[in-house]
């Protein structure tokens, strides 16, 4: 065995220019914010993986029964559309959810080929209990700012979804949250 090791350096080459000085704010990553997001997102889904492990359910099978049971009689198309996923990548998900009670399968009334999907009493149960477990931690978040900052962080969530899908994810908002963006649309 070699008795120096080549050290490899911690950070990335193409950063190494900028150590002990301050990055170009237009060409560096914004490391900051990448791991910052990665780490409230981890902690945001944990609280609901946790629940979620009871039913031997995972990330995919909470996000089709919270789109199932925002929307109840949503048609499969829709939740795919949605989730931008393919119809493989549901199938199996969506089968626990109705072989395990907690969504049910309706065919639509004027196109009986459509799927229409709805929550069950019990889908409707663990949605919500999700949705609360959830709720706290924004809730919990939101105590420790100022009084802005839930509108702020709308604003900035909304700003992250791709331009072509805003206003598809906006007529879903809650109306209160329709009207903000409304009032400021019209002002402009």
């Amino acid at each position: 065995m070699k008795a120096s090791i080549e050290r490899k350096p911690l950070r990335p080459a193409s950063t190494q220019a900028h150590v002990g000085r301050e990055p170009a704010p237009e060409s560096e990553p914004m490391f900051d914010l990448i791991e910052l997001f990665f780490f409230a997102y981890r902690d945001f889904v944990g609280d609901a993986d946790r629940l979620l492990e009871n039913y031997q359910f995972g990330r995919a099978h909470h996000r089709v029964l919270h789109f199932v049971y925002r929307r109840p009689g949503l048609a499969i198309a829709a939740l795919l559309d949605i989730l931008k996923i393919t119809k493989q990548s549901l199938n199996r998900v969506l089968k626990q959810l109705l072989d395990a009670g907690f969504v049910e399968a309706r065919e639509g009334a004027t196109d009986r080929r459509q799927r229409l999907l709805f929550p069950t009493a019990k889908g409707a149960r663990l949605a919500q209990e999700l949705a609360a477990l959830q709720s706290e931690r924004f809730r919990r978040v939101f105590g420790e700012l100022p009084p802005e900052a839930r509108e702020t962080t709308v604003d900035f969530l909304l700003a992250m979804v791709n331009a072509p899908d805003r206003e598809k994810v906006r007529a879903h908002l809650p109306p209160r949250r329709r009207r903000r963006q409304l009032t400021e649309d019209d002002a402009a």
